[in-house]
């Protein structure tokens, strides 16, 4: 196999660190273990970051991402572990993840993180008519 699943995660350099823009990405095939099953939950993580000084490099995070398939994890676990790795691997000024579990047991669930340099504050929405 060419690729293998890591814990390691790499960034490159903002090229535009002076201005504030989005970078939104969808992983849709999120799989990790249930704790107290064993069965795999699968989720869809919708990623969103305000970068500072590094952006998130794809291939790192597809890998990243893969080493959960085997572990076990609640989702509200997993969820803060995967955006606390990003923002100390990151330091962005803004980071949202988004985790979107597959039904299970007949409950939909969606754990939201947040995570944001203490004093960075958004540009004020602008509406066009």
């Amino acid at each position: 196999m060419p690729s293998q699943p890591t814990s390691d995660l790499e960034s490159f350099a903002n090229p535009r660190p002076e201005h504030d823009y989005t970078i939104r990405m969808r992983i849709p095939e999120f799989t990790c273990l249930c704790p107290k099953t064993g069965q795999p939950d699968f989720a869809t993580l919708e990623l969103e970051y305000v970068p500072d000084r590094a952006c998130v490099e794809l291939k790192s995070l597809k890998l990243y991402i893969w080493s959960f398939r085997d572990r076990g994890a609640f989702h509200e676990a997993v969820t803060n572990e995967i955006a606390d790795h990003l923002a100390r691997t990151l330091s962005p000024r803004f980071l949202r993840l988004e985790a979107r579990f597959k039904v299970r047991g007949g409950i939909h669930t969606r754990v939201i993180v947040e995570r944001r340099q203490p004093h960075w504050r958004p540009a004020p929405p602008v509406t066009l008519s």
